[in-house]
């Protein structure tokens, strides 16, 4: 089958492809790409293009002008433009301006990328983009820094296959010990740079052996990849093991402090950057899961992140250092440890000790990708230190993918929570002003890239969000499909936006409800497993008893977890008269009969929303098979087959989560509805 185009088929260019397009600027591979797009295009469509470094014969009669800023004259509305743009407020190199002040519709950019991001945003467009006349718009990214981490494994992993938590086939990247078809790889890129991602790792956090040779005997296989991305403004990323000069080396030890350890790191690093000029730098994940780190040595993660730092500083590259950390081995049945109070444990006492090149990798959450978390207290406890915000594109606890679930509204929440509340700076700005934004990816081989169509959604929503965290999700939703379903009815886009706008919503009501997270099964982490984690040395969860459920995490009797908060969310989320509804378990354990702001008691709310869910779930494959004849057959095929799947699942999750707090509450569904 062929590649599904996702959000760029060929019909999103047609506004391009038939005017008349003039590229000013120089060369490189980044304005290669923006030319060889604009020529595709204008090759299918009937148009005209024209690309060169001084004033265009043509560019008094073009209909779209893209050009660099730094040409020495600059055509007349394109200089107009550029003019128009606030004195001291440069575009950067990914930044651009558009506008239309008379016949011609002008991009201008201070950097190649600013160019490519510019023209996909005109592609986005569309017609809209060539339609009378246009006041100055200026685009600047949020964020410097938005990576995707792909968790794939050269070979084939006995337990974890070959692309851990992947749900869309194998890697894109590897295949039997070497790079995959890199056709497809160039076309990823091209998805990649149309939403303005602009660095990938290549591999998995959990770095295996046959992983850890891509650093030295296998580098050459990393430089064909990064030589493919390139062109497209996106920067190669490795994850390597902290035990590198051990398993690649034969040093004795990793510990950071050790002078021959720093020395290796420094010669390591330099054979990278002398084949890839252009490496972007490490992610670690350190003493986590199983993972070596400093601690081995009695060192710090400080230590241990900026030894990595120091050898990567004189090239440019930096060092995510993942913030996922916690004791996986403890009995979590003691109500007295808790793993969401880790990170901060680990982390906040270290703020200002990290090297200016190391950016702190933090899971938007305390716990773990859950449907429903509070925001990572850490993300406002490090002001003196880069912090990266992680999301996870990958469903791994919400549908794997096998569920419509778009996460767009989720993220925009989170990207939009103020820690210091509602005078004080968002998510999204400490991310902007440190990190940035990274996600783990949800591509594979499959012919869909993200194996359920319509999990494509959330990969394009990362990268619209990274780049401006306050766009309207829904309206990005709307952009996806606009460009997916090119072109796309009214019907076709009404029935959509049905689907999918509360599809995090539906999942969450038939799932773990009110924050309370982790009724799944172990291991998989797909399906209803209400007890899975309760009574296993990984942990305890959701603490239901006879009496009521949810986690004590309060100060005055619990784990004292609301204490990593600053105010005023300590004391909002401490008192259960004023901690949010939808994280009430998360925070509090509480009585069945608890009664919630709906006027709900707290067992009816579980049983209407799982009742409910399902009810949503079998109206959304009703309204996919009412749009069968405006969608390509294969895509209308596997979307069907996967909402089967989901009402399947649904169901399930109805009768084994209300089922359980039936028999732990012994208090009957209050609407007569049978419970078994």
């Amino acid at each position: 089958m062929k590649t599904d185009p996702a959000w760029l088929p060929d019909q999103a260019f047609r506004a391009i492809g038939t005017r008349r397009v003039v590229v000013c600027g120089g060369d490189g591979p980044v304005v290669r790409t923006v030319v060889d797009e604009v020529t595709r295009a204008c090759a299918r469509y009937g148009g005209r293009v024209w690309h060169g470094t001084a004033g265009s014969p043509d560019a008094d009669g073009a209909d779209l002008l893209l050009v660099l800023t730094d040409l020495d004259c600059l055509p007349g509305e394109a200089a107009a433009v550029r003019a128009e743009i606030a004195p001291g407020q440069p575009l950067g190199k990914e930044g651009y301006a558009l506008a239309r002040p008379a016949g011609a519709t002008v991009v201008v950019a201070d950097g190649p990328a600013g160019l490519l991001y510019g023209l996909f945003h005109v592609a986005r467009l569309g017609e809209a983009a060539f339609d009378g006349w246009r006041p100055l718009e200026v685009h600047r990214p949020a964020s410097a820094r938005r990576m995707l981490d792909h968790w794939d494994n050269i070979d084939v992993h006995p337990v974890m296959g070959q692309v851990e938590r992947g749900y869309a086939g194998g890697s894109i990247f590897w295949r039997a010990g070497e790079p995959r078809d890199l056709h497809r790889v160039r076309e990823y890129g091209r998805l990649l740079a149309a939403i303005g991602v602009n660095a990938v790792a290549v591999n998995n956090v959990n770095v295996h052996a046959t992983e850890a040779r891509l650093l030295t005997d296998r580098l050459g296989d990393v430089a064909a990849i990064a030589d493919v991305l390139r062109p497209f403004g996106i920067r190669t990323h490795l994850s390597v093991s902290f035990a590198s000069p051990m398993v690649l080396g034969g040093l004795p030890t990793a510990d950071p402090l050790d002078p021959r350890v720093r020395e290796w790191w420094s010669s390591a690093v330099a054979d990278v950057y002398a084949t890839i000029p252009d490496f972007g730098g490490f992610v670690v994940k350190a003493d986590s899961e199983g993972q070596p780190g400093p601690f081995g040595y009695g060192r710090t993660h400080a230590d241990g992140a900026n030894a990595l730092a120091a050898a990567l500083s004189d090239h440019g590259g930096v060092v995510h250092w993942r913030a996922f950390v916690y004791n996986h081995r403890q009995d979590w049945r003691d109500r007295t440890t808790d793993r969401a109070r880790a990170a901060y444990d680990h982390f906040a006492p270290l703020d200002g000790q990290f090297a200016d090149n190391v950016i702190l990798q933090v899971k938007y959450g305390p716990i773990d990708f859950q449907t429903r978390e509070p925001v990572s207290p850490v993300i406002a406890a490090m002001p003196s230190t880069s912090v990266a915000v992680e999301l996870q594109v990958t469903q791994e606890y919400t549908g794997q993918q096998r569920h419509v679930c778009y996460l767009g509204p989720l993220w925009a929440s989170i990207l939009r929570f103020r820690p210091w509340g509602p005078d004080g700076r968002a998510v999204a700005s400490v991310a902007g002003d440190g990190g940035g934004l990274v996600a783990v990816s949800n591509v594979g081989d499959d012919p869909f890239w993200t194996g359920h169509p319509l999990a494509q959604a959330n990969l394009y929503a990362f990268g619209r969000l990274a780049w401006d965290p306050f766009l309207d999700p829904l309206d990005v939703l709307d952009e996806w499909i606009s460009l997916t379903f090119a072109p796309c009815p009214s019907v076709l886009r009404s029935a959509l936006h049905e689907i999918m706008d509360s599809s995090w919503q539906v999942y969450e009501s038939y799932t773990a409800p009110l924050g309370v997270g982790f009724m799944v099964n172990p291991g998989s982490h797909y399906g209803p497993g209400v007890d899975g984690y309760e009574y296993t040395p990984w942990g305890t969860y959701h603490f239901a008893d006879r009496d009521g459920v949810g986690v004590d995490r309060t100060r005055a009797s619990g784990t004292g977890y609301t204490g990593q908060y600053p105010a005023p969310w300590r004391d909002v989320y401490e008192s259960v008269a004023s901690c949010p509804d939808e994280l009430l378990l998360f925070f509090h354990h509480v009585p069945y009969s608890h009664v919630l702001r709906s006027g709900l008691p707290l067992i009816q709310h579980i049983y209407d929303t799982h009742f409910d869910g399902v009810t949503k779930v079998v109206e959304m494959r009703r309204r996919w098979a009412e749009i069968a004849d405006f969608v390509n057959a294969a895509r209308h095929a596997r979307v069907a087959q996967l909402l089967d799947e989901q009402v399947r699942c649904a169901q399930e999750w109805r009768d084994q989560i209300n089922a359980y707090f039936f028999r732990k509450s012994g208090i009957p569904d209050a609407r007569g509805r049978h419970i078994h």
